[in-house]
């Protein structure tokens, strides 16, 4: 079980867990492991975290070059989630994306870190040309909760509740979690974590009513999506970039995190 106090958290991961629609690469990324980390800093307070996700990365990149520094700083918790890139290319296959996050939450259980990850959300609840997408998803999260079972791993059941695909809680990109709903993730994780202070509040529809736009609208809205997100995404993958290339972490290394009361805002402190 959760014993709700944890000194060294590390995140693995891909653009969510880096914290991308929670700030920018000018002012810093903040994101949901971020977020977390200043929920376990309220009660212990010589946390130490480090954040090892880089965008673009697909669940065999997670493993192949985060997994083995993540062993070596010896986190008590760890968080893993990865494989929405995978789902998203062509020849996506279930059994080997989940090989690699089960071989993460292999290692790093047999080392003694207690791992927390989620299940993904239907993504054509917010678009509904990702309809071909929600078998995938569906598959991987069968995957998932079977090989986190297996490991004692913490599942954070995000594609349970509809609240998760209401579009004010992602970013234009509608890949991307906004501050909003990197907030309702790591209330997620908090919550499947037992951590103190945390509820199922995030399961709670927002407080105003989603509007819904008219068919002429909705596909306004659509047509420029694809031509603003989509598009570049296909061309990327043809010519076989990744908005990852070239990036590292941006927290390579376990440092205290502060979390400091005069504004609220929590700060990792060099």
């Amino acid at each position: 079980m959760p014993s709700g106090e944890y000194l060294r958290y590390v995140a693995l991961g891909d653009s969510q867990t880096e914290g991308l629609g929670d700030g920018d690469d000018h002012t810093g990324l903040r994101g949901w492991a971020d977020r977390l980390a200043a929920q376990l800093a309220a009660t212990s307070p010589g946390l130490q975290y480090a954040n090892l996700a880089v965008r673009g990365r697909l669940a065999g990149g997670v493993r192949a070059e985060q997994l083995g520094p993540a062993l070596a700083l010896r986190p008590d918790l760890a968080t893993v989630v990865a494989g929405v890139n995978d789902l998203l290319r062509p020849g996506f296959d279930a059994d080997e994306v989940g090989g690699h996050l089960e071989a993460m939450f292999a290692a790093l259980t047999a080392q003694g870190a207690l791992v927390a990850t989620l299940t993904f959300p239907d993504m054509a609840r917010i678009t509904p040309l990702a309809r071909p997408f929600g078998p995938r998803a569906a598959a991987l999260n069968q995957r998932i909760r079977a090989a986190a079972q297996r490991h004692g791993v913490i599942v954070a059941e995000t594609a349970h509740h509809e609240v998760v695909t209401d579009p004010r809680l992602w970013c234009a990109d509608r890949l991307h979690a906004n501050p909003l709903g990197h907030e309702r993730i790591a209330a997620a994780i908090a919550h499947a974590l037992e951590l103190p202070g945390s509820s199922d509040a995030w399961t709670h529809p927002l407080a105003s009513p989603a509007l819904i736009p008219s068919r002429w609208r909705a596909s306004a809205t659509e047509l420029r999506w694809a031509a603003a997100f989509l598009t570049p995404w296909i061309v990327r993958r043809l010519r076989g970039r990744s908005s990852g290339d070239g990036r590292t972490a941006k927290r390579p290394d376990l440092l205290p995190f502060q979390t400091l009361p005069a504004d609220g805002e929590a700060r990792l402190t060099d």
